[in-house]
C-alpha cells in the first residue's frame, strides 16, 4: 500500500527489513547499540562486524534518540539505529519518545542527502507497544516530516508478519 505524503511516497510492505534495497534501514536497537534479538540482531548478524565496530564508538543511545553507522554487509549503505521506548501503560512518555524515534531517524537521513528510508515498527516486539498505537504514531510523525522535507523521496514501513502489516494498513487509511 502506498500515499503521498507531500512530494514523497509513503509504503507499506511486508517482509524481512535487512533485504530492503534503501539507501538507509532503520534499527529498532536497545541503549548499548552492540546488538539483541529480534530486528537488531538480525541486522548486526546480517551486516556483519562494521556495524558493531562503529556502534561500539558511538558509546549507546538514549530512547527516542538515533544514530547511523555503515550498512556494513546490507543492501542498504546505512543503519540508522534507534531506541524505542519500553511500554508501560501509555502514560510515561511513550508516545512522545516513539515520535522522537521516527522524527530523530528522518534527520540523520536528511543530513545524509538520503532519499530513501526503510522502518520496521519500532517498539512493538519485546517491548511491548500495542501494534494500532504504534502504527498511528509512526505514520503520523513520518508522514508529517515527508510534507516538510521532499528531500527524502520514498518511507518504506517493512512489517513482519499479517497483524503488523494489517495494523498499518489500516492506521495509514485513516491519515
Amino acid at each position: 500500500m502506498k500515499i503521498q505524503a507531500g512530494r514523497s511516497v509513503l509504503e507499506l510492505v511486508e517482509g524481512d527489513i535487512i533485504r530492503q534495497d534503501t539507501e538507509a534501514i532503520v534499527n529498532a536497537a536497545n541503549q548499548s547499540l552492540l546488538g539483541g534479538g529480534g530486528v537488531d540482531g538480525a541486522i548486526h548478524r546480517a551486516g556483519g562486524p562494521q556495524i558493531l565496530a562503529e556502534c561500539r564508538q558511538l558509546g549507546g543511545c538514549p530512547t527516542g534518540e538515533a544514530r547511523i553507522t555503515t550498512g556494513g554487509n546490507l543492501k542498504a549503505r546505512y543503519v540508522i539505529h534507534t531506541v524505542g521506548p519500553v511500554y508501560r501503560d501509555g502514560l510515561h512518555r511513550e508516545p512522545e519518545l516513539l515520535a522522537s524515534c521516527y522524527r530523530e531517524s528522518l534527520k540523520l537521513a536528511s543530513a545524509r542527502g538520503l532519499k530513501s528510508v526503510a522502518f520496521p515498527s519500532i517498539s512493538t516486539g519485546a517491548y511491548g507497544y500495542p501494534l494500532a498505537d504504534a502504527a498511528r504514531i509512526a505514520l503520523k510523525t513520518v508522514k508529517a516530516y515527508l510534507q516538510e522535507h521532499p528531500e527524502i523521496e520514498r518511507v518504506r514501513f517493512v512489517l513482519f508478519g499479517q497483524a503488523a502489516y494489517a495494523a498499518y494498513e489500516a492506521a495509514m487509511k485513516e491519515l
